[in-house]
């Protein structure tokens, strides 16, 4: 049975990651921060499984600044796999916090490689890598040479995360690759993030319990794909015979007023009416045409996106729809 260890287990790509996973055979260990609350909400249909949970799927504490406990976690568990999907992903909160993303996103890999490299056995690293370490490119639509050109604090951690993987794998020999993931979006999606925002908001409007959404530009676009194509995409990566780097991304632009045309379409509403300019949420600095090539994820790895964008917004939309409805019929305080 293959064992593979997930940070960020408790995410939106973690929990999709950790189906996939057992689904194809393996023992599964989760690194989760300790907290004072025992929310695993993405997690909570396998972790109430005690023929899964326990059985084939474990989680561990710890933290990624915290290096002695990652060393015992790997020397205990000895991975096949690690996935590295942890860190402050949150791109227009590491302008607020800019500090704590990169101690995160980029030391937090560091310490990862700096324990794999002392192993007897390094296990097989996938690292998620971001489109924002391009930030505003000076071509269309990039791939896996494209110079890294990052515009917020977050895109900075990244590039700098996503470089170490490559300079440990060539200096140490280590098989540790790097998944430039762009934009993916689910009905996991974090509450934060804009699409989940506008999903949520066009099924709160059609059910009376909101009367407006406020956001920022509406003209800033983004390469939209299906957080479970993009797991498959990791899984695949790891399978390659040789520790390489890939762009997965669906080629495609849409804009956050398409994300709200068809949320909105999808609830057979007209959006003008109900969506607000709110300046607040407008980031000092913008990402320009991120727009991957995965041609070289297709050709050696058969990767391809299943999903297209309105199949994926209106998903969300209509489950939405679904949990609002059940909540909102709860009696007060059930």
């Amino acid at each position: 049975m293959p064992r593979a260890l997930i940070t960020g287990i408790n995410g939106q790509d973690g929990s999709y990651l950790t189906e996939l996973l057992l689904d194809r055979g393996y023992e599964v260990h989760g690194l989760v921060r300790r907290v004072s609350t025992l929310n695993r909400s993405r997690l909570d249909h396998l972790y109430n499984n005690p023929q899964i949970y326990g059985q084939r799927l474990f989680l561990h504490y710890g933290d990624l600044d915290d290096p002695t406990t990652l060393r015992r976690i790997l020397v205990k568990i000895e991975p096949d796999e690690l996935y590295h999907l942890a860190g402050q992903s949150h791109v227009g909160l590491s302008f607020e916090i800019p500090e704590s993303t990169c101690e995160m996103t980029a030391m937090g890999t560091l310490r990862l490689l700096e324990i794999m490299r002392d192993l007897n056995r390094p296990p097989k690293l996938f690292h998620a890598a971001s489109s924002e370490i391009f930030g505003r490119p000076e071509k269309s639509p990039q791939d896996e040479l494209t110079p890294f050109a990052p515009v917020s604090p977050y895109g900075c951690a990244k590039a700098f995360a996503t470089r170490m993987v490559t300079i440990y794998r060539e200096t140490y020999g280590l098989f540790a690759c790097n998944g430039i993931m762009y934009n993916h979006e689910s009905p996991r999606r974090g509450e934060n993030f804009v699409t989940r925002k506008i999903c949520h908001a066009a099924a709160a409007i059609k059910l009376g319990l909101e009367k407006e959404l406020m956001l920022g530009d509406l003209t800033g676009r983004r390469d939209w794909g299906d957080a479970r194509d993009y797991v498959r995409a990791m899984w695949l990566t790891l399978q390659h015979s040789v520790a390489e780097d890939f762009v997965f991304a669906t080629g495609q632009l849409h804009s956050v007023q398409d994300v709200v045309e068809t949320a909105f379409k999808t609830m057979q509403l007209d959006w003008q009416p109900y969506v607000k300019r709110d300046a607040r949420f407008i980031r000092p600095a913008e990402p320009l045409q991120l727009v991957g090539n995965a041609a070289k994820a297709r050709l050696l790895l058969n990767w391809e996106p299943k999903t297209s964008f309105s199949q994926l917004i209106s998903e969300m939309t209509n489950l939405e729809l679904s949990r609002l409805a059940v909540q909102s019929s709860k009696p007060v305080g059930a």
